[in-house]
């Protein structure tokens, strides 16, 4: 029978990193970062592994750098777009919502569509196109302002003139040619949404989330995220957590550099109020958790999206499965008030390292000197 032990301390504030620790939206981002590996032909698992826990804005700048400085606003927002599509596709538009029909339209989403290119193409797209009718073509090619109503009319009228009979065929195959591309990508963008509606990629809360930020009173927790504001606002709202007053995103003009720098968790405890070493950060990622020590912050990591062995090879103090194994209680009134943790660990190699002072969760200076020697209760 394995045994635990209770660690209990005292803090100011927390600073929550947000997917993996408040979140779980991981099925959404790695699609869209499976659609971007496709896009640029790279291996799906390499991008997934490389861009988890950074900004999009740092990613899409390794892997696109053919992006220019004035486009990468749009070119985040858009991505970020792209993920809420993938995690809302599924509730809106998946099998329970509609009745397979014999000729299926595209499916829309209050989000932005993200382009798809043709290396992902279905190949028998082009095939089924060419068999609808021609009003149908018509119809979807009045939705693209690159053909212009000239070019409609001129197919669906030519004017024959036996003197420039092949300018006219030259003239009705070019304008064919454009409305057979667009009716090709409408396919595609089909296909790319079907796709997407048939798996369910939601948003959910993870674990302990709720019951750990209603016992932290207002203005004493923060979120430092490396999502930009569409994405994390979006995924907080979407499993009923309210954004708090300071809530850091990686569109922020006063960051210099994200995580695994500790600018994010620097940035939140300054707005806050607090020293950063009187801080404790929750955080998923090893960038994120470096990020954490790098403030001088306490942190705690969870087990939510990397491998516990991973999670435990970056030096956080403790190591847990979910916030179900923390609770937080606000003790004294006003400025105060202090947050007094307790952590529920395995009794192992992670209680050796807080007790002996060994191992992946050695106390360092903001541990000992600033927030206290721990408290141990065997439980």
């Amino acid at each position: 029978m394995s045994s635990t032990a209770e660690v209990t301390f005292y803090a100011d504030a927390v600073l929550f990193d947000m997917d993996g620790t408040l979140t779980d939206s991981i099925a959404a981002v790695e699609a869209a970062w499976t659609k971007v590996a496709q896009d640029i032909g790279q291996d799906p698992a390499f991008v997934i592994t490389a861009t988890h826990g950074r900004r999009a804005v740092d990613n899409l700048a390794h892997f696109k750098p053919h992006i220019q400085a004035h486009e990468m606003e749009r070119e985040v927002q858009a991505f970020e777009e792209s993920i809420l599509f993938f995690a809302d596709a599924h509730a809106k538009h998946g099998p329970a919502c509609h009745p397979p029909k014999q000729s299926s339209s595209p499916v829309y989403s209050d989000v932005t569509t993200p382009a798809l290119t043709p290396g992902s193409s279905n190949p028998g797209s082009e095939a089924s196109s060419r068999a609808g009718s021609f009003v149908g073509t018509l119809v979807s090619a009045l939705s693209n302002p690159a053909i212009r109503e000239a070019d409609i009319i001129a197919l669906e009228n030519p004017v024959v003139d036996d003197d420039s009979d092949s300018d006219s065929e030259v003239q009705k195959s070019g304008t064919a040619a454009k409305l057979d591309a667009h009716v090709q990508q409408e396919h595609l963008l089909e296909a790319w949404q079907i796709e997407a509606a048939a798996v369910d990629r939601s948003v959910r809360i993870l674990p302990g989330v709720k019951r750990v930020m209603d016992s932290i009173p207002e203005g004493r927790y923060a979120v430092a995220t490396s999502g930009a504001r569409t994405y994390a606002y979006g995924c907080m709202t979407r499993v009923g957590i309210t954004p708090p007053a300071v809530t850091i995103t990686a569109c922020d003009p006063r960051l210099k550099a994200g995580k695994p720098a500790p600018d994010p968790f620097l940035l939140a405890a300054r707005e806050l109020g607090f020293a950063p070493m009187r801080c404790v950060v929750f955080e998923d990622s090893p960038s994120g958790i470096r990020a954490g020590l790098a403030a001088g912050a306490v942190v705690i990591a969870l087990c939510t999206s990397h491998p516990r062995a991973q999670v435990e090879g970056c030096g956080a103090h403790f190591v847990v499965d979910t916030m179900e194994q923390v609770a937080v209680v606000a003790e004294g009134e006003g400025g105060e008030v202090r947050l007094r943790f307790t952590v529920t660990l395995d009794v192992g190699e992670n209680m050796h390292g807080v007790m002996e002072g060994e191992g992946s969760v050695q106390p360092c200076q903001s541990f000992n000197e600033l927030v206290g020697t721990p408290v141990m209760v065997a439980v």
